[in-house]
């Protein structure tokens, strides 16, 4: 039987041309612009875990790797040691409880890695070892958000032109980040002018990430949805996607359907969150909610009540996922924009992209079917830029 005797948390950075920092000065989530000519640095970390037999797994972060979630990586890590590597579903509980007081965002690329080293350790890919069905999937483009700065997506016209060439490149859904400032009206007029600008072909979607100011500029937006025949509404307004009551009362006035939970964390939250009616649909998301673990166990509560849950942002650990629910729909190709790159760290050596030139002519991503995630990792790259080293033995 497998000990674990090794943890590794590689932190590193690397560089992305033509992507900036508007008015926000600070590299979170969403705040990242076109900028000709200029040069982004990006961080990500790495996770290793070896054990006593050589069996190991390995998982590079997309969207989580942040200097707070490596915090959180690095206070779980040392509870691997001396484990069976094998005994996921005990880890996944006795993780959580160990995060309790906090967000819970470091657990998942640990339950990833596990799930790779155990597709290693029996030569099959993790997909396989999910039940997948699907070898290919349905792709959508995700923007990044609108900027104030010349360039990108700098107004609503640049957001309909860039979903024209969208679709016109074969993807199958096109989704709006919309607006910082939180003006409703703006919002409102970008989701009519791209459904007017793509026709009745493309699934639209629209996530303000939380920047609409109050409750009554989410429905006015809605209703725009709803006029325009958008597929969901995503995390609309500053209550910063966790109010049950609003989205209830939101969901009431609205035909599109909603779909929140992304900022509500793990299985018994989201379930509290739909059940108390505050949303159609769910988001998971194997980086965010605990894993693949975890991820699973929302997608099962959503089919155990008749309903879909949608997969965010992309990564290898997500195909594997996505491959093997019925209840799912898309995989959301994140984040994108005319000259844009995706921020997915350029770490793959098998030819794994989450790029969006890297599109299949018939709108769709491979599912990886190698051992493990099915990805290799280049780790003289890792190495030669990495930051920090965390290491637990």
């Amino acid at each position: 039987m497998s000990r674990i005797d090794r943890v590794e948390i590689h932190a590193f950075r690397f560089q992305v041309q033509n992507l900036g920092l508007g008015a926000h000065s600070a590299a979170g989530v969403g705040n990242v612009i076109f900028k000709e000519n200029s040069t982004f640095s990006a961080e990500r970390f790495a996770v290793r875990i070896l054990c006593d037999d050589g069996a190991a797994g390995e998982y590079v972060t997309h969207w989580v790797g942040t200097p707070s979630t490596l915090g959180q990586c690095a206070m779980l890590a040392p509870n691997l040691l001396g484990r069976d590597p094998e005994q996921r579903a005990i880890i996944y509980d006795d993780l959580k409880r160990e995060v309790r007081a906090y967000d819970h965002m470091g657990h998942g690329a640990l339950d990833i890695a596990l799930w790779d080293l155990a597709g290693k350790k029996y030569n099959t890919s993790v997909a396989r070892l999910l039940g997948a069905y699907r070898e290919r999937l349905p792709v959508y483009a995700s923007t990044y958000h609108g900027q104030v700065e010349a360039g990108g997506l700098d107004n609503p016209e640049a957001y309909a032109e860039y979903a024209l060439a969208c679709q016109e490149a074969g993807f199958v859904g096109f989704k709006i980040h919309g607006w910082h400032d939180g003006n409703a009206k703006k919002e409102a007029v970008t989701v009519l002018g791209v459904r007017a600008a793509v026709g009745d072909g493309m699934h639209l979607m629209v996530d303000p990430a939380c920047q609409l100011r109050t409750w009554l500029d989410a429905l006015y937006v809605g209703r725009a949805c709803d006029e325009a025949g958008y597929l969901w509404y995503e995390d609309p307004y500053r209550d910063s996607g966790v109010a049950v009551e609003g989205h209830r009362r939101l969901r009431e006035k609205l035909q599109t359907p909603i779909l929140v939970s992304e900022h509500v964390r793990g299985v018994e939250q989201k379930a509290n969150f739909l059940l108390a009616g505050g949303c159609d649909l769910i988001h998971a998301d194997p980086e965010y909610d605990l894993g693949i673990t975890g991820a699973l166990k929302i997608a099962t509560f959503c089919e155990a009540l008749g309903l879909d849950v949608q997969l965010h942002a992309c990564g290898p650990a997500h195909r594997a996922v996505l491959a093997a629910l019925r209840n799912s729909h898309f995989y959301e190709m994140a984040l994108m924009g005319p000259g844009m790159p995706n921020l997915a760290p350029p770490v793959y050596t098998n030819g794994y992209s989450d790029q969006p030139e890297d599109l299949a002519a018939d709108g769709t991503v491979s599912v990886p079917d190698g051992p493990g995630l099915g990805v290799v990792y280049d780790w003289d790259f890792i190495e030669r830029n990495r930051t920090a080293l965390h290491i637990f033995a």
